[in-house]
């Protein structure tokens, strides 16, 4: 599954192959994207309005590239409120936007790489490489917040789940396509 405004890869299973999804997605993920800092907001993505707004002006390019070092490895992430987990019954997002808070467990998840690959200020562009279940949401969250202005992920493009990979990937309709000629 994707979050609503991202893109990328996604691997659809038919036929048979449905009973197969599960091991697709447990595979390692790759994703490259942009976070924008010196805000927040409450999906941790552009889905709703920027609030908390703070200054970047004292962060380096050098204090960006340096925090994601507290963010590789085995960490401890704490998933969106606006997210698919279901509570008792109900996916987490549902609940959230109804206003009512739901406590949330933080999960270790693995991320492997985590890559710098371009900044204009106050919007930071990365690669990363993480095991399933990580929210890079709560990423972009925490690493605002390790930088001390906050943040939010602005673009997010999924480019390779275990050996497949984006640029492999037929187009949403060259698949239709596909289908129907079967």
């Amino acid at each position: 599954m994707l979050d609503p405004l991202a893109t990328g890869l996604l691997i659809i299973c038919t036929g048979k192959f449905t009973k197969r999804i599960n091991d697709y997605m447990a595979k390692e993920k790759e994703y490259t994207g942009s976070i924008t800092l010196g805000a927040t907001t409450p999906t941790y993505d552009r889905e709703t309005e920027p609030i908390n707004i703070k200054s970047t002006s004292a962060i380096s390019e050098d204090d960006v590239r340096k925090t994601t070092a507290q963010f590789t490895g085995e960490i401890m992430q704490v998933p969106p409120a606006h997210s698919a987990i279901q509570v008792g019954g109900k996916r987490m997002y549902e609940l959230a936007r109804q206003g009512k808070e739901v406590k949330i467990e933080p999960r270790k998840v693995t991320i492997s790489e985590f890559e710098i690959t371009h900044i204009e200020m106050p919007v930071v562009h990365f690669r990363v490489v993480c095991s399933t279940g990580t929210y890079i949401r709560s990423l972009a969250f925490d690493f605002g917040e390790a930088l001390g202005c906050g943040g939010y992920l602005s673009s997010l493009c999924r480019t390779r789940i275990g050996e497949y990979k984006l640029s492999d990937a037929l187009t949403i309709e060259k698949f239709a396509e596909m289908v129907k000629a079967l």
